[in-house]
Order: structure tokens, then sequence, then C-alpha cells
């Protein structure tokens, strides 16, 4: 009886060990999963980050020329203004999030976009060099955001699909840091990307 009563003690042991072990290992690949999530979104601010900077210097080339439009570059000034007052938690990265981001990102898109329409027709701003290099920088700027919305994505799909595989997802849904992430999507009517032409 005694040695029935060992043997089922220690299956129930090494048993309740294999589930712990395997519950720490699901856990720990959401934690790694998670913080790839979090890295690569640091990289999506980044790249947008440097296009908000950007802005300043290009509406300070084109202040130059005292009859350029200030209601075109009062309208790009609070553009900028009211894009970083969204903030976003690293750590609540749902589609709820990333498409009230993702929307003042894109208002502000288009806001830089009219900006460029409009230097268009001034061709003496246009011509400047400042403006010309500013312009590149703008442009090298918009694929770096492409690349890394592309790969943020990517992180999402690797996080997502891993936590919403059965039984991971019973664990996942204990702890709120690993609920479903949301994605970047394109805009309504946006198949075809925006292209701003730069060149003179």
């Amino acid at each position: 009886m005694k040695k029935s009563s060992l043997k089922i003690i220690l299956f129930i042991f090494t048993f309740s060990f294999m589930i712990g072990w395997w519950m720490v290992n699901i856990y720990n690949n959401l934690v790694k999963l998670n913080e790839n999530v979090k890295t690569q979104w640091s990289q999506v601010e980044n790249v947008y980050q440097r296009r908000s900077d950007l802005i300043p210097n290009l509406v300070n080339t084109v202040k130059g020329a005292s009859y350029f439009e200030k209601d075109t570059l009062n309208k790009i000034t609070q553009s900028r203004a009211k894009m970083g007052t969204v903030q976003v938690d690293p750590d609540k990265l749902n589609q709820n999030q990333i498409d009230h981001f993702q929307k003042a990102q894109e208002d502000f898109r288009h806001s830089i976009h009219q900006f460029i329409l409009t230097v268009e027709n001034y061709p003496d701003i246009k011509s400047t060099k400042n403006f010309s290099e500013l312009q590149n920088q703008l442009e090298g700027t918009e694929n770096r955001i492409n690349v890394e919305r592309n790969r943020f994505n990517d992180q999402v799909n690797n996080f997502n699909t891993y936590r919403n595989q059965f039984p991971k997802i019973m664990i996942a849904n204990f702890f709120k840091e690993f609920q479903e992430k949301g994605y970047f999507k394109s805009q309504i009517s946006s198949e075809k990307s925006p292209i701003v032409d730069f060149a003179y």
C-alpha cells in the first residue's frame, strides 16, 4: 500500500512539474514575442518622429519666402502639433490604439503632401538646395516608415499566431500584456501607394 501511494505521489509530482515547466516555457515565449513587438514599435515611432522633426526645417526653409501662403504653413504646423498629442502605450498595442495612431499619422502625411503640392507653385522655393535636400530626406523617411510598419506587422503576426494557438491562448488570456496586438492596415482607397513627386 505504501509503495503504490509513493508511486502515485511521485507520478502526480512529475506530472505537475512537467505541466508547470510547459506553462513556464509558453510564458517565456510570450514574453520574448511581446518584447519583439514592443521593440519594433519603438522603431516605428522613431521613423515617424524623424518625419515630424524634418517638417519644421522644411517649413522654415519656405518661411524665408515672405510671399508664401501663411495659411498653408499654419495648417501643417497645427497638423504636426495635433499628431504629437496622440500617444500609444506600448503595452496596449491593440487594434483600436494602432488605428487611432495611424489616423493621426495619415492626417499629418496628407498635410505634408498638400504642403509640397502648394510649394510646386513657387519655383524659387522649389529650386533652393535646402528645400531639395529636405524633400529627399522626407522621401527617404517615408520609405523607412513603410519598411518599419511592415516589420512591425510581421512581429505582431508572430505574436498573435503563437498566442492564439490552443492551448497557449488559455495561458495568454491570464495576462493583460499578452492580449492580441493590432496591425497597421492600409487606408481605404489606398490600394496605390501615395507618390509625392519631389522632382522639379
